[in-house]
């Protein structure tokens, strides 16, 4: 996993959104999830490309379950991008890298 990815849990979900200085987006995942596995590689070329503008984080919902619940995840792959803590998009599923990027740039334009 990139260095650039956070591995966030239930209990420090909250603390590292608050302290980000740029937003965060937070990719709810579990391991038996194949899009999931193929999303991963996508998303760390997008951490090291987007290192100044966005954070990335990934949280393990079979082993983190108040915060998917909190923010009504419901299926996975599910980015959720916060500003100040704040859920400002959404992409659900797997997309390839262009059109994820190009949803990426309208939720930070937003």
């Amino acid at each position: 996993m990139s260095e650039n990815i956070t591995v966030l849990t239930d209990g420090s979900f909250t603390e590292h959104l608050g302290a980000a200085k740029v937003p965060v987006l937070v990719d709810f995942w579990a391991p038996w999830c194949g899009p999931c596995r193929a999303l991963a590689p996508i998303l760390e070329d997008l951490s090291t490309e987007m290192v100044d503008r966005l954070a990335f984080a990934k949280i393990n919902v079979d082993e983190n379950q108040d915060a998917p619940t909190k923010f009504k995840v419901r299926s996975i792959p599910c980015l959720i991008v916060f500003r100040e803590g704040q859920e400002i998009g959404r992409v659900v599923g797997h997309k390839g890298k262009p059109s994820l990027l190009t949803e990426l740039e309208k939720i930070l334009a937003s």
